[in-house]
């Protein structure tokens, strides 16, 4: 089978090797597991610019290399009016290669991606929707235009779309999914977790959408109510400035520190000595970071976007902010004031998150791409 994998995520070709996004190449090296040949459709980048990368570990015929464009906004649909239509090229000779495409969405080339797809009706494929797929979410033009596609059974052929949540009326075609981080063979005991001293933790982008000042103002409220707080910060972006000072003019750097990017088994040991995860994010499809830190019985604190409410099944395996600071702290003090209480949530969170290991993933996968496509 020629598998062929559509993505605005770059290639990053370096001396040592070729190089792509951590989490991305690691889910996409189950997929290609079960390919004959695979390869890519996307940009290339000559560096990472801050994104967080690894080597591609698995080998691929050849990347069908599109120009990277923005449709975000009028003006850069007009720059992009050259870029797109070669964009189109490319896409048609890449689907005209495969057997299996797979597209990545929502993003610029998800939706030029969706659209090529639509003459290739009698291939199979599934495309993997990253982003919210709550029908009611307030999303950019271009995302709601890819899921209307995507999920339009007179234009899109033999493809299963893999979302996050269930919601309702939604076509044959859309399948609840997952993301997998964990193997079966990580899975420990859950230490009991010492309330001396509460540690917080945010993990994601430092940028607006993800609200990392809010985390930030969060810990700095209980710290002034006098808990023994901290919090770690582990991310890149363009808050960070703004966020340094910020801990600096409110005197939080004692209790307070940003680590920036760091390596899978370090986030892990941040999970693993937290009690608290803060997610105060406008936007998220599946919140890898939310089921990673349950995974490691770190209770979550999040808002209640896309399928977050449904994985912290409405407050009992989480906090669900409702981003009014005194309702958000009263809420967060009421697990701080009862051990047995986090302890429990702790427990049932982490019994949850460990269904979905990469074994159960990989047995996932193996059946959309040997499994029945719908038509």
């Amino acid at each position: 089978m020629k598998f062929l994998i559509v993505s605005n995520a770059p290639i990053i070709k370096k001396q040592t090797g070729t190089f792509a996004y951590s989490p991305y190449i690691k889910e996409m090296k189950i997929w290609a597991n079960y390919a004959d040949e695979v390869a890519f459709c996307c940009p290339v980048w000559k560096d990472e610019n801050g994104l967080l990368v690894s080597e591609i570990p698995f080998q691929f015929y050849k990347n069908f290399r599109l120009s990277d464009f923005d449709v975000k906004s009028f003006k850069t649909v007009l720059k992009g009016l050259i870029q797109i239509p070669f964009n189109f090229l490319v896409l048609f000779k890449a689907m005209f290669w495969a057997d299996h495409i797979h597209l990545r969405c929502p993003g610029n080339v998800g939706l030029l991606a969706s659209i090529v797809q639509i003459f290739f009706p009698w291939k199979k494929k599934t495309a993997k929707y990253a982003g919210n797929w709550d029908p009611k979410s307030k999303q950019p033009w271009s995302y709601r235009l890819q899921r209307w596609i995507l999920s339009s059974m007179f234009l899109t052929k033999n493809m299963q779309v893999l979302v996050y949540g269930e919601w309702p009326k939604s076509t044959k075609n859309i399948k609840p999914f997952f993301t997998a981080s964990y193997s079966e063979s990580t899975i420990l005991p859950l230490q009991t977790k010492s309330f001396d001293a509460i540690r917080f933790l945010f993990v994601g982008t430092l940028s607006p959408g993800k609200q990392p000042l809010y985390a930030v103002q969060l810990v700095e409220k209980l710290a002034n109510k006098g808990y023994s707080v901290s919090l770690d910060l582990y991310g890149e972006g363009t808050e960070r400035n703004s966020l340094e000072k910020y801990i600096e003019e409110k005197n939080l750097s004692a209790i307070m520190q940003l680590y920036g990017n760091k390596a899978s088994d370090e986030i892990k040991n941040a999970y693993q000595n937290s009690h608290f995860l803060v997610l105060p994010s406008k936007s998220e499809g599946w919140p890898k970071v939310v089921a990673e830190a349950m995974f490691w019985g770190c209770v979550p604190i999040a808002t209640p976007v896309s399928c977050v409410s449904s994985m912290l099944d409405s407050g009992k395996r989480g906090v669900l902010l409702t981003m009014d600071i005194t309702t958000d702290v009263s809420e967060i003090e009421s697990c701080l004031n009862s051990e047995e209480n986090y302890n429990l949530t702790s427990k049932q969170g982490a019994t949850w998150s460990r269904q979905f290991t990469l074994e159960f993933f990989e047995s996932e996968v193996k059946q959309l791409l040997a499994g029945n496509i719908f038509s």
